[in-house]
């Protein structure tokens, strides 16, 4: 009877504290370095002359996007998309950016007396005029990825006049609602129109910033719970199943065990359809994930599922080797096959863009070096990391 009662409370102290173990959030930091590093390894000729050399630089920064989560509130969306929330079915939901923030945006003003009121409310059941569709398009989407979310007046007042409303705002906001529940695929869809325009300009350095970044977003895209609002098993009582899929388990078995050849890249015919078909195919995995890491809790021996493990110089418990190498079984393969689609889908976005840009020559271009203020907010960039927290969603990983 008493060894019954100490397996059942060890088994509650390891799920206690095992909920406020902290991986590093996405893939890991591992598998995305991994992910961008044998992507590379798939490019052509061509396009490995500059690659190559550069391997180094976009192994080291694949984290880059999960360390700014640390520093600014307009990253975390980025990461993720909770489809739950649109379906399914998905059909309503717009596939194209401009499309989706109007459906999910309000337009607010502030008139001369100081008074506030709303515009225009988001388009979700009346379609937008073309008129519309065009200044917010100049005025509105630029300003997204700012942390002001101030509209120029004039502008706006501008474009009444113009289609004969009355109001004269004396300045004007705009508050949309697409960001809570993230914005990953029409992330990929703007980094992919800005990697294309950097192969074209040959743009050394911002060809490596974006192809690192979207690499990162890209892995994220691979996996299953960057698609659920149920993103670290919160709702179900299974917190810290994020980390454990996408991070323990790759670090674990991935260098060991996993078949990394995945092949040359492909071109995609449509990048933003490609995208879309990644997280739909991604959400179709959540609930074999979730079921069955549900359902081996309760199976496997309770002593053996989280053991001591050194991680960042300090001892914690983390899952045993034996149960994640019992998940990942269970899974079938799941986050073998899902890595491997990532490395493919990453070498494949970089030479889409090089091909929709001309296929530019790229053997001549330089290693660019930073200049001191870059330096400085790489720095900047490791100490937000180190010493904050990450903003964003809670129980994010």
């Amino acid at each position: 009877m008493r060894s019954r009662l100490f397996v059942a409370g060890l088994a509650a102290f390891l799920i206690l504290v095992f909920s406020s173990f902290a991986f590093h959030p996405d893939w890991g930091f591992f598998a995305h370095k991994r992910i961008n590093r044998l992507a590379v390894l798939t490019l052509p000729p061509e396009m490995m002359v500059f690659f190559k050399p550069n391997i180094d630089w976009l192994t080291d920064h694949a984290a880059d996007p999960d360390m700014r989560r640390y520093a600014s509130k307009n990253e975390a969306p980025r990461h993720y998309i909770d489809l739950d929330n649109y379906g399914p079915p998905f059909d309503s939901l717009p596939h194209q950016w401009l499309d989706a923030m109007l459906r999910y945006t309000d337009i607010w003003m502030v008139n001369a007396q100081g008074d506030t009121s709303l515009l225009f409310e988001n388009q979700r059941t009346v379609p937008a005029s073309r008129a519309y569709k065009n200044w917010f398009a100049r005025q509105v989407l630029p300003a997204f990825y700012q942390d002001a979310h101030a509209l120029n007046a004039d502008s706006l007042s501008a474009f009444l006049q113009h289609n004969g409303f009355a109001q004269r705002p004396a300045a004007a906001f705009y508050h949309e609602h697409l960001s809570e529940h993230g914005i990953l695929p029409w992330n990929l869809q703007r980094m992919q129109r800005q990697l294309t325009e950097a192969f074209r300009q040959r743009d050394s350095k911002r060809i490596l910033r974006l192809c690192a970044d979207i690499g990162h977003y890209i892995g994220d895209a691979h996996v299953p719970l960057h698609t659920t609002s149920n993103y670290n098993g919160q709702k179900t009582g299974q917190h810290g199943i994020h980390g454990f899929w996408e991070s323990r388990i790759p670090e674990l078995f991935a260098d060991e065990d996993y078949d990394y050849f995945v092949g040359k890249p492909e071109y995609f015919a449509d990048a933003s359809t490609y995208f879309w078909k990644t997280v739909f195919k991604s959400n179709t995995m959540v609930d074999s994930v979730l079921t069955i890491e549900k359902a081996m809790h309760l199976t496997f021996p309770a002593d053996r599922q989280m053991c001591p493990d050194m991680r960042v110089g300090k001892m914690v418990l983390a899952p045993c080797r034996e149960f994640a190498d019992a998940y990942q079984k269970a899974l079938q393969g799941m986050v073998e096959r899902q890595m491997r689609a990532a490395i493919h889908s990453v070498s494949s976005a970089w030479y889409t863009a090089w091909v929709d840009a001309g296929q530019p020559d790229l053997s001549r271009m330089d290693t660019p070096l930073l200049t001191e203020e870059e330096r400085k907010a790489e720095v900047d960039l490791q100490k937000n990391f180190e010493a904050g927290k990450a903003l964003g969603r809670p129980e994010e990983h």
